[in-house]
């Protein structure tokens, strides 16, 4: 069953920019590791912060995608650009008008 993610990460006062061009960085492994999509977005009214909508084969491809090497680096790597102010919500996906 598909497993969706998302979120809102605040970026530090006027890191938003540098938080998204990380975020956005080309990432083959993320596939292997079941990631479907990856989006990441901005609004304007909200400068500080960082939109993400991820879909993944499964809750346990995320929650195994999370002990990687290379997302903990990619987590370390981000912290600077964060406030830590965060939100979102997680559901498995029961269908989609697009696909049958």
């Amino acid at each position: 069953m598909t497993f969706a993610n998302a979120g809102t990460l605040g970026s530090a006062p006027g890191r938003r920019d540098a938080l998204v061009a990380h975020l956005t960085q080309r990432s083959e492994a993320l596939q292997e590791m079941g990631c479907l999509a990856y989006e990441v977005g901005v609004n304007d009214e909200q400068p500080d912060t960082v939109f993400v909508v991820e879909l993944w084969t499964s809750s346990d491809a995320h929650e195994a995608s999370l002990q990687r090497p290379e997302v903990q680096a990619s987590i370390e790597a981000a912290r600077p650009l964060l406030s830590g102010e965060f939100g979102g919500f997680q559901f498995d996906v029961v269908g989609s008008p697009l696909r049958d």
